[in-house]
């Protein structure tokens, strides 16, 4: 087993103490960590998104914070502002929630487009600015997001920009029956993520990072990946293709999970499998009603021809 391999199984298997099932899910959300991403989560209430954020918090040893998001919610209450202390005669800045390591920005979509564009510089380029002055974050820096569905009263849509900053969007559904009997027993009597203790620190996580980088992407693949953005910009039903950002994304986050598998190649494969969860978000369909992109995004993986040599 590799480093990249024991990394994933340890968090994996820490995370699963509270959350049952959802094993994509949570491989998932490694994959987008591994590649410096962020992650928004979309579903109806309820079914265990937030409990997966803290949980994932708890298992990093690393400052946290939890932002609810709601209509009210104003950019300097989420990145901090300056506060005139009498005592010394100046300004003070006093830092926001978002000036931590994991931040779970919770019903993101409940939130204002002015605020929720608070983010953008954040999730872009590990700063924020205040009045003129700019503040590193620390690494890492990973936010994951949950939204309600579009459809639910009183949500405010993010617009492409705002979509386009997170590495994936990704989906945590019902869970099964034996799943449902399984959540119950566990929770009968207390919360588990209340014992649940940190299995990373920063150190030896950043030492992974760096081995998912030395993952080798044969030339093939790389056409490969081309292919499929190009035929994103060409089809008839999509309004708006990946752009060279979703590419670059893909690139890398293929290189994360084929570590996570125990090789130091990619395969056709780790590409089919994200395809949907990274460029699904990124694509406008011409016809939403009808049309969903994970379906479009399926026919164009089965016409573009498959490269035979990966390594």
């Amino acid at each position: 087993m590799t480093d990249v391999q024991r990394f994933a199984t340890d968090l994996k298997q820490n995370i699963q103490k509270v959350i049952v099932g959802k094993n994509t899910v949570i491989d998932l959300i490694i994959t987008s960590m591994l590649c410096s991403g962020h992650v928004l989560l979309e579903d109806i209430p309820g079914t265990g998104k937030t409990l997966l954020a803290r949980s994932l918090a708890k298992s990093f040893d690393v400052e946290f914070n939890r932002i609810q998001f709601t209509p009210d919610l104003l950019p300097s209450d989420i990145t901090g502002l300056n506060v005139f202390n009498q005592g010394v005669g100046k300004f003070e800045f006093r830092k926001g929630p978002l000036m931590s390591q994991i931040v779970l920005a919770d019903e993101i979509n409940r939130a204002t487009p002015r605020t929720q564009s608070s983010l953008l510089e954040a999730m872009a380029e590990n700063q924020i600015t205040v009045d003129g002055e700019t503040y590193s974050l620390s690494e890492p820096f990973f936010v994951i997001a949950t939204q309600n569905p579009i459809e639910s009263s009183g949500t405010f849509p993010l617009p492409e920009a705002q979509l386009d900053r997170f590495f994936m969007q990704l989906s945590m559904g019902y869970p099964t029956k034996d799943e449902t009997v399984a959540i119950l027993h566990r929770f009968e009597k207390v919360n588990p993520i209340d014992a649940l203790q940190a299995c990373v620190d920063v150190k030896s996580f950043k030492a992974i990072k760096d081995q998912v980088k030395q993952v080798r992407v044969s030339d093939a693949m790389t056409v490969y990946i081309i292919d499929l953005a190009e035929a994103t910009r060409d089809h008839s039903e999509i309004e708006l293709g990946v752009s060279p950002r979703g590419v670059m994304a893909l690139f890398n986050g293929a290189k994360a999970l084929a570590a996570i598998n125990g090789r130091d190649y990619v395969t056709p494969e780790d590409v089919k499998q994200l395809i949907v969860p990274i460029w699904g978000h990124r694509i406008l369909i011409r016809d939403i009603y009808s049309k969903r992109p994970e379906r479009i995004l399926e026919l164009i993986m089965a016409a573009v021809e498959v490269p035979t040599e990966t390594i």
